[in-house]
Parts: structure tokens; C-alpha cells; sequence
């Protein structure tokens, strides 16, 4: 089953300390989705709105041989309404695999998704299940705006997380500086676009309710890889 995601890739955790000023990582900040999590498939999708690069990944299947990435929903009690553990392995997986990484989620029933541990080896980008990771050639987008709070607390107050941007508007140029396509993100404030291999600048355009859209960015695109690019406009809130 494909699960669309709704923002943020790991690169956020740079990009979105920045914003916020704190010096906490993101990545054990909860972040809330807009719906509360009733079923394993609003779970899944809670932690792919977190990671958008697992988009497209598969629920464990035991019968089935080779199987690299995928994921296990439980039920749970006391840390939230389901734990998802989530697996993407690599490297002759038919046998085992030989290299792979593990998340362990904590879904809260208004749809925040705490980071309860992490680990393994570093994910190649042409490994993780989502658009660009499955061989296509392209950037993969996501828009996210904040600080959403002025204050930053400890532990980090979900309601403050960073939030999607819909409908962010991003013009792509090639090295000629001619525009290549003008890309509108999706209600989810993510977007996948199939490009050439090549270098592109990325301009986001302003969008209302931000002081200023995100910075221009130069993007180098690699054959068969999906590059995945976080935007952070700010929203002024000191």
C-alpha cells in the first residue's frame, strides 16, 4: 500500500534548528499531523508525514523473500495509540540484508509521532522507498514554515512544531537560468519532479502568512536518484 507523504525529510533537522533557534534536535521533537490516529494506516502515515523519504513503503509481508523496507504497527498503551517499528535494509537482502536502519515511533492519538530510538546505518538516498528512491531522476520537495512558537520548551511542545506549507510555489532554472517548470506543492507541502539529470536553482516564491519565502538553493541532480529538499520559510515568530 502507497501512503502519501505529508512533509519533511531528514535534512529538516538542520534546516528547521536553524529556524527555531533551539538547540534541541528535531528529530525527538513530536510532530503533529492534522487528524487524529484512530487505525494502523493513519499510524503509518503519521510517521511518513515525519519522514516523507519512507513514502511508498510497505507493511511487513513474513511470506515474502527479500523484502528491504517495510513496516509493523502495534498497538500500545501508555506512549500512544500505536508504536511503529520501521525497517529499510540493503545490500543483497534475498539473504538477509547486509546493511540496514531502524525507527521506533510512538503515534500519540491526535496524530503526534514521538521518535522513541533510531539506529543502524546511514540510508543511501537511492535506497529509501519514496519517489526518487525507486530508480526515478528528480527533486523531491517539502515546505515547512516556522518557528510556530516563540518560545522553544523542554521537552518540545508539540503544537509548536514545524508546520506543512500547501501550496508553496517553487520555480525551477537550469544553469542557463531559464525556467525549466514552475511547481506547485500539493496540500501536504510536498511535491516529486522528474527532471534530467543536471543542475537546477530552486526559487521558492513568497506565500502568504511567511515574512519571507525560503532561500534560492542550487540543486545537483544524479542520474536514477531522487534528491530530497526541505524548504523552511519563516514565519517572523520571535
Amino acid at each position: 500500500m502507497t501512503l502519501r507523504a505529508l512533509l519533511a525529510a531528514v535534512a529538516l533537522v538542520a534546516v528547521l534548528a536553524a529556524c527555531s533557534g533551539g538547540a534541541a534536535s528535531p528529530t525527538l521533537a513530536p510532530t503533529p499531523t492534522r487528524e487524529p490516529v484512530t487505525t494502523p494506516e493513519g499510524a503509518i502515515a503519521a510517521v511518513i508525514a515525519r519522514e516523507p523519504r519512507l513514502t511508498g513503503i510497505t507493511e511487513l509481508d513474513p511470506d515474502l523473500i527479500g523484502q528491504g523496507a517495510f513496516y509493523e504497527v502495534m498497538p500500545a498503551s501508555g506512549v500512544g495509540a500505536f508504536v511503529v517499528k520501521v525497517t529499510v535494509g540493503w545490500g543483497d537482502c534475498q539473504a538477509g540484508c547486509i546493511s540496514g536502519h531502524e525507527w521506533l515511533y510512538a503515534v500519540q492519538p491526535d496524530g503526534s509521532v514521538v521518535l522513541q530510538s533510531e539506529g543502524g546505518d546511514a540510508v543511501p538516498n537511492d535506497v529509501w522507498p519514496a519517489p526518487g528512491g525507486d530508480g526515478r531522476t528528480g527533486i523531491m520537495l517539502a515546505a515547512v514554515r516556522g518557528p510556530i512558537c516563540p518560545v522553544e520548551t523542554i521537552p518540545p511542545d508539540p503544537a509548536c512544531a514545524p508546520q506543512p506549507v500547501p501550496g508553496a510555489v517553487v520555480v525551477i532554472r537550469d544553469v542557463a537560468g531559464d525556467e525549466v517548470v514552475r511547481v506547485t506543492l500539493d496540500a501536504t507541502g510536498v511535491a516529486f519532479v522528474e527532471l534530467a539529470a543536471g543542475t537546477y536553482t530552486l526559487e521558492p516564491q513568497p506565500v502568504e502568512g511567511t515574512m519571507s519565502p525560503a532561500a534560492a538553493q542550487s540543486v545537483t541532480v544524479a542520474d536514477g536518484v531522487g534528491v530530497p529538499i526541505v524548504l523552511a520559510y519563516d514565519t517572523g515568530i520571535r
